[in-house]
């Protein structure tokens, strides 16, 4: 018993238990908002799903923060081939959802999202690819930039092709971008890249597209694209009126008029930014996106002491992902931004989303606690 008290201390000395425990009360936060979303027709399934896929997240957690992301990151290779397999797997047992995206595996009634599984792979990688080469000073060949953007392009065409999920397709897009310039890429790379999309634009508009998202992404710029506000932009307005409903305190936990009455698609998933709103008021929204930017800030902190490039970029793709959904999410619950179905970190029901953002905080617990790699103590 005496060791396994030992056992336990060391960990929780060693471990970031300030990400465990912010982790656990956005989690806490979500489980709250989820029941209330869904109250209106007794949603008490999804508040299970969520509160077991918080105690599966903790567990993943612990086991990963103890495993040495440099062995990890040594077999890129092999993680690069394991993950073009798993999404490849939708081809064959790919299940739609409401959005139409074919993203889903779902075996005995429990369902995984490859996408997000595999997003935590493609961040070691693209970290272990950019440190291996800004190690030898070649990060900015024009070999080593094919290299790092064709493990994307890869993973991109294939989400693309497997599921037409655009919304996880442009999260690896985003850190992609985000790693690459903080792993020293110089600025004429990311100007060429930017015109290379400029370039092909009109053909992504038309072949990659669907006539549903390029129609989510029109009525941005041009308001006549839905006049009436009741087709594509109806579940912005709809989560907008909450939002605005709740003033600055919100109306109250199982209060809120439209999120007690189901008027609000999607409100547990892709909208639990607006329960937030209409029930909690500014001060809810505020702490929610306070208690992410937390986590983003505890990430990138993490990474800089480790004094390792591969720490360093492993962190800074797990805070552009939190980054990039925190925005996009609160961006579509305020019209701002498409609707591309991407879910609110800790906060949005998902048990796919809540263990593997619950990995991704434990990559980085794992690296600050161990000592700086040998390779790079001359650093």
């Amino acid at each position: 018993m005496r060791k396994i008290f030992d056992a336990v201390h060391s960990y929780a000395r060693e471990s970031d238990m300030l990400l465990l425990v912010i982790s656990l009360i956005c989690s806490v936060f979500g489980v709250v908002l989820i029941s209330s979303a869904t109250r209106v027709y007794g949603g008490g399934t999804q508040v299970a799903v969520q509160i077991l896929a918080i105690f599966l997240g903790v567990a993943a957690y612990i086991v990963t923060s103890l495993i040495d992301i440099d062995i990890l990151a040594d077999k890129y290779k092999l993680l690069f081939i394991l993950g073009a397999l798993f999404i490849c797997t939708l081809f064959i047992w790919g299940v739609e959802d409401d959005t139409g995206n074919k993203a889903w595996l779902r075996f005995f009634g429990i369902g995984v999202q490859p996408a997000e599984v595999v997003k935590l792979v493609y961040i070691i990688i693209i970290a272990r690819l950019i440190s291996e080469r800004r190690d030898r000073r070649e990060l900015n060949s024009p070999g080593s930039i094919l290299r790092i953007v064709g493990v994307f392009l890869a993973y991109f065409a294939l989400l693309i092709l497997s599921s037409r999920d655009l919304g996880s397709a442009l999260v690896y897009a985003f850190i992609l971008a985000v790693v690459m310039f903080i792993g020293g890429v110089y600025l004429r790379w990311f100007a060429l890249a930017g015109g290379a999309l400029a370039a092909s634009a009109p053909l992504i508009w038309t072949r990659a597209l669907t006539e549903k998202q390029q129609l989510r992404i029109r009525v941005m710029f041009d308001p006549m694209a839905d006049p009436t506000g009741l087709e594509t932009m109806w579940q912005a307005n709809q989560s907008k009126t909450a939002i605005s409903a709740g003033r600055f305190l919100g109306q109250g936990l199982y209060k809120g008029r439209m999120t007690q009455s189901d008027l609000i698609p999607q409100q547990h998933t892709d909208f639990i930014f607006s329960a937030a709103g209409e029930e909690f008021g500014f001060v809810g929204c505020a702490v929610v996106i306070l208690l992410l930017m937390i986590l983003v800030g505890r990430c990138l902190y993490v990474g800089v002491k480790s004094n390792s490039s591969l720490g360093l970029l492993v962190c800074t793709g797990v805070a552009a992902t939190l980054v990039f959904q925190t925005l996009e999410n609160v961006g579509m619950c305020l019209g701002l931004t498409p609707v591309i179905g991407l879910t609110l970190p800790f906060f949005s029901y998902g048990g796919s989303s809540v263990v593997s953002t619950f990995i991704a905080i434990g990559l980085v617990s794992g690296i600050k606690m161990r000592p700086k790699p040998t390779r790079y103590r001359n650093m």
